[in-house]
């Protein structure tokens, strides 16, 4: 549902302040997988340990949307994204700094906690702005800021990782934070907290099975793209051969893919929603059979990662999906997608790792992803299924 929005704020540089805070958690959260290959020899480990790390901010992801979303119910959201947003610049800056393996996944985790809450709320502002029927393409053009993270931020870490020091990318993080805690001062609407808002009322959410549902395709489904990507970086450097320069310029390419998803795939959804994540489900199993075998030329993998990155449209998709299923819960259910995404980026590298350090070589997180793609499509089918039986069921009536 939509609602209004007070004072004479224009929702495209409110959009773009909400998707500049997009772009410093989208940088984060992937650009750490492709420091891995620089961190996990600084802090003595390697890199299936060093996936640890990517999953410890994964959990705090999962712990922070709902816990955090549920306490902070009656505060105003503008206030809410600026307490997050300055919490996330903290600790990704704290993350430079970190001295041990230990400390990296203490800070990783508390990075992850303001991450779900904050594109949560930030959707639920985004929706506001716009009629009933553009909500996934403004969810969409927020969600475009973490889609630019992967084109521009990303490279721009691993760069910086390659070049000065792998600490220089967390702080480039924390920077972004801080700009994003500006722009949201001085552009989001300052709409006061909604008086029927509660904990209880959030959690309510909780009973609504598709929303259980949703969630169960976003943590099995996405994880594909997270067994991937995980180790992109370091198959373009073991497998393809290239040179440190170019894993930038792949890990671009990716980026460019979730853009595009991000600006076409939402004006389908908006059409047909249901049928929209179920072929996405399906296009990312392709791409991701399709990876394993491009990998040992560069000329095969580019055009394989761009198909993956395509893929990365269901979060959007999946978002508006939750929100139409939580009823009066809509803060809650909208934060959740992004623990079910981030159990996903959890679940991804751990599977993928766990592939490879049983000897199964390099294009083994190609078939585990593969796998996940249909493990969520297959949750998808019930899904659907549910809603036909409601419907019938409601017609009889």
């Amino acid at each position: 549902m939509t609602s209004s929005v007070s004072g004479p704020r224009s929702p495209g540089l409110v959009l773009f302040a909400l998707a500049i805070g997009a772009f410093a958690i989208g940088t984060t959260e992937f650009a750490t997988m492709s420091l891995l290959p620089y961190f996990a020899p600084a802090l003595g480990i390697d890199a299936p340990t060093a996936g640890h790390v990517i999953s410890a901010y994964a959990l705090g992801v999962v712990v922070g949307a709902p816990l955090i979303t549920v306490a902070a119910a009656r505060l105003p959201r503008r206030a809410l994204l600026l307490l997050l947003m300055g919490s996330f610049a903290l600790f990704n800056g704290l993350c430079a700094f970190a001295p041990t393996y230990e400390w990296m996944m203490v800070l990783r985790f508390l990075s992850g906690l303001p991450h779900g809450a904050y594109f949560g709320i930030a959707s639920l502002v985004a929706v506001s702005l716009v009629p009933e029927n553009r909500r996934t393409q403004a969810v969409g053009r927020m969600f475009l800021g973490l889609t630019v993270a992967t084109i521009i931020g990303v490279p721009m870490a691993n760069w910086l990782g390659h070049v000065v020091g792998w600490r220089w990318g967390f702080a480039l993080v924390a920077a972004t934070g801080l700009l994003t805690v500006l722009l949201v001062a001085l552009f989001a609407p300052a709409t006061p907290a909604d008086p029927k808002a509660s904990p209880l009322r959030e959690l309510s959410a909780l009973r609504h099975a598709q929303v259980w549902m949703t969630l169960g395709i976003g943590a099995i489904g996405f994880g594909g793209l997270f067994a991937v990507y995980t180790y992109l970086a370091d198959i373009l450097l073991e497998v393809t051969h290239v040179s440190p320069d170019t894993v930038p310029l792949v890990l671009g390419v990716f980026g460019i893919g979730m853009t595009a998803g991000n600006l076409i795939i939402p004006k389908f959804a908006d059409r047909a929603l249901m049928p929209t994540a179920g072929g996405l489900l399906v296009f990312s199993a392709v791409s991701l059979v399709l990876f394993t075998f491009s990998i040992d030329s560069i000329w095969t993998i580019t055009p394989a990662v761009f198909l993956v990155g395509v893929g990365g449209a269901l979060g959007t998709v999946l978002q508006t999906r939750l929100m139409d299923v939580a009823e009066h819960a809509q803060g809650l259910a909208a934060a959740l997608n992004h623990s079910a995404f981030n159990t996903a980026n959890a679940l991804g590298p751990l599977l993928g790792g766990l592939a490879l350090s049983q000897g199964y070589g390099w294009h083994a997180p190609g078939w585990v992803g593969a796998l996940l793609a249909l493990g969520g499509f297959l949750l998808w089918l019930i899904s659907v299924s549910m809603d036909r039986q409601r419907d019938t069921l409601q017609q009889a009536t």
